[in-house]
């Protein structure tokens, strides 16, 4: 006994609704939607530069105020602050070389910050780097051009090496990369004194450094370029705005770019989406080193000229305040580096124009980067726009 047979008739209001979807599907424009998601994106730079900006201005009206409050000339010391790194061009030159240093300490970080990692291995991976770089050019003859390329690549490679450790550290076995990073840097900064001290000083030496690096090995100075005295402000300075460019490619443009800001917005959405948390740790961690040992090249080729004991004074540090000031992203940190170099050479000018300590320079820059990690005109901004497009909607 077969069953009855039944006709389908479809209703007409849902062949209506279902030819109504698929218009709406041939309607949508793909190129619209890239247009639009473009827009915004170029809005969100433009609004974090402009938060940057705003946040320095407000954190030098506080201090301001508290100079006031102190009652030591604020106008006077100001004027200083402001136009004390203009004032010479050896100051100006000390600004740039400041930028260049912070820029290429901040782009090494960049990447774990956009993963969400906090890695603080940026000074060890820095002295090594130095390291690498004077022995190559002390002992290993080059000719001109390479001298300078050899050993800043050695460095690098030596910088991304030291960073292997802590990244497979955090990757196989989960340790906290702020612990292993930080722990690192002292073991890397010993065993960098310990060879400067023990096999690169030179015998009878009144100080601890190395010999002078031969001249073929040091990244040309821009006093030598445009005949103006500018310190030690080198090419490298060039170089920066095409590292950042780099990295921001790298982090945007590439599939490890995603995974990156995947784990740093979503791990657990990126690891449901097939992303590798520990591929992503590791080549953070690689990249990082290979640019932090690049910074280390840069101060023994470029400012020292040779291997000093203490290469920075807290470089490495700033540098991380910078990358948090820019918010981790590879456009806004040689522009955040700048106003950063730029409020503590002044500082050192108003010290010695006005008999002010740089405690101020202090307060201002922890009061920048305290704002800025906390996003506070960010945020501001953000929730005036979304109060603009509701009103715009209601209408």
């Amino acid at each position: 006994m077969t069953a009855p047979t039944q006709s389908f008739t479809p209703d007409p209001e849902s062949l209506g609704s279902v030819h109504g979807h698929a218009a709406a599907l041939v309607d949508y424009d793909r190129n619209d939607d890239r247009r639009r998601f473009r827009r915004e994106r170029r809005i969100g730079v433009f609004e974090g530069a402009l938060t940057t900006l705003g946040t320095i201005a407000v954190a030098l009206l506080l201090c301001f105020l508290i100079l006031l409050a102190t009652g030591k000339d604020a106008v006077g010391a100001y004027e200083w602050l402001l136009s004390g790194p203009v004032s010479r061009p050896t100051r100006f030159g000390r600004v740039l070389l400041e930028t260049t240093t912070l820029s290429i300490v901040a782009l090494s970080v960049a990447a774990a910050f956009r993963a969400g990692l906090m890695t603080l291995g940026a000074e060890g991976q820095l002295y090594m780097g130095a390291l690498a770089a004077t022995v190559v050019a002390l002992f290993v003859p080059l000719p001109p051009g390479w001298a300078v390329i050899v050993p800043l690549l050695s460095a690098m490679t030596v910088g991304m090496l030291c960073a292997a450790l802590p990244a497979w550290m955090k990757a196989a076995l989960g340790a906290n990369e702020l612990v292993a990073t930080l722990m690192l840097n002292a073991v890397l900064v010993r065993l960098y004194s310990f060879v400067l001290t023990n096999w690169l000083t030179p015998e009878g030496a009144t100080s601890v450094a190395s010999e002078y690096l031969p001249s073929e090995a040091l990244i040309p100075a821009l006093t030598a370029v445009f005949g103006v005295n500018l310190d030690n402000a080198n090419l490298m300075m060039f170089f920066i705005p095409v590292l950042a460019v780099a990295v921001w490619v790298l982090l945007n443009r590439t599939p490890l770019g995603y995974s990156v800001r995947m784990s740093g917005s979503n791990a657990l959405f990126g690891l449901f989406g097939g992303i590798a948390p520990r591929r992503v740790i590791v080549w953070c961690f690689l990249i990082g080193g290979a640019i932090a040992g690049l910074a280390g090249a840069h101060i023994v080729q470029g400012v020292s000229e040779r291997a000093l004991l203490t290469l920075s004074a807290g470089v490495a540090f700033d540098g991380i305040m910078v990358a948090i000031l820019a918010r981790a992203n590879p456009l806004l940190i040689p522009i955040a580096a700048f106003f950063y170099a730029y409020l503590k050479v002044g500082g050192l000018v108003m010290e010695q124009e006005m008999s002010i300590g740089t405690e101020i320079v202090s307060v201002i820059q922890a009061l920048v980067v305290l704002m800025a990690s906390a996003q506070i005109l960010l945020v501001l901004v953000r929730r005036r726009r979304a109060a603009s497009a509701g009103k715009e909607l209601a209408k």
